[in-house]
């Protein structure tokens, strides 16, 4: 395989049922939510392996910066409490060229996040080095879904019954970008899995 195939086949769109939905934005009624698409971490593992090699692609993480969090900082000069910080980390993603004879990283990075934070953060640092290997990058350029949500936890959720709109509406739009849909193993009604709910906000960010 050339160069310009691995390319190819790095950039080339996911099917229906490999991806995810969260909430980016929410109405003032809280009845409904600006749905964006996004792709997990063993979604992008399995398409290196397709494409690379299990032995031709490799991590690696390093500590970033730390950033202390606006509320418990200003908390903290009035009564003493000890300064809270968001703590990020780099993630390397490298393949091997087998033209160069070597490994060739791309580096990002990402804070942690709110619900499991190491693991979270180290997962978007990888989803975000992919990302500069044009694995899903497209996605940024696809435009958001209004969805119907709901109340979970602090934060919103998207309805099931919106799902297959989804599905929809994203391979309509794959179709327009790329001339054609990539072919699915299976509806995500016959997934063994039931879809599983991303995290969502309500402040709008």
């Amino acid at each position: 395989m050339t160069a310009e195939q691995i390319m190819q086949r790095l950039a080339a769109p996911f099917p229906a049922c490999d991806v995810e939905w969260r909430v980016q934005n929410t109405t003032q009624d809280k009845a409904r939510g600006m749905a964006v698409p996004f792709i997990d971490s063993r979604a992008i593992q399995n398409r290196l392996d397709s494409v690379v090699g299990i032995y031709n692609w490799k991590t690696e993480y390093r500590p970033w910066h730390q950033v202390e969090k606006g509320d418990k900082e200003r908390k903290a000069r009035q009564d003493g409490t000890p300064k809270e910080v968001n703590a990020s980390q780099l993630c390397g993603l490298s393949i091997y060229c087998e033209e160069r004879k070597e490994w060739v990283p791309k580096w990002d990075g990402a804070e942690n996040s709110d619900i499991e934070p190491v693991k979270g953060g180290i997962s978007d640092s990888f989803k975000r080095a992919a990302v500069l290997w044009n694995v899903g990058r497209y996605l940024y350029d696809l435009n958001p879904v209004w969805v119907d949500i709901e109340p979970r936890g602090r934060s919103f959720a998207i309805q099931k019954h919106e799902f297959e709109r989804l599905d929809r509406e994203y391979e309509r739009a794959v179709q327009k970008k790329f001339g054609s849909v990539p072919p699915s193993p299976h509806s995500r009604a016959e997934a063994p899995d039931t879809p599983k709910q991303p995290k969502a906000v309500s402040n709008g960010k």
